[in-house]
């Protein structure tokens, strides 16, 4: 369920930022409202918004949607731990036990000072 989310916001997230970069910025717009130019909204300047507002808007919904699908499927994962499964805690120590076998010196020796010549 979730790599199926991921992949979907992952889209979503490449789809947002194409469509974003594709619209015109909004300085564009002054000349059409002062006759300079046709004006890329439907209804003129101050009609109803472009194809790509309104796909902005779609796209931006899902965004957030899938986001917080994300953030819920994520806090509500199982998380294994060593304490809760007593398996995992024998695999553990018969992990450790080969390092545990073998002797260890209390301290290191140093080395022999050999005599001045």
């Amino acid at each position: 369920m979730s790599i199926l989310l991921i992949i979907i916001h992952v889209v979503v997230c490449i789809a947002l930022i194409v469509i974003v970069l594709l619209q015109a910025g909004k300085g564009a717009g002054m000349g059409a409202a002062f006759g300079g130019g046709s004006s890329q909204t439907l209804f003129g300047s101050s009609g109803a918004g472009t194809f790509l507002g309104k796909a902005t808007t779609a796209v931006a919904i899902i965004f957030m949607l899938t986001s917080l699908s994300l953030a819920y499927v994520s806090s509500h994962r199982e998380r294994s731990s060593l304490m809760t499964e007593p398996a995992r805690v024998e695999e553990a120590q018969k992990a450790q036990t080969p390092d545990a076998e073998k002797p260890v010196d209390a301290a290191p020796q140093a080395p022999a000072e050999q005599p001045a010549q």
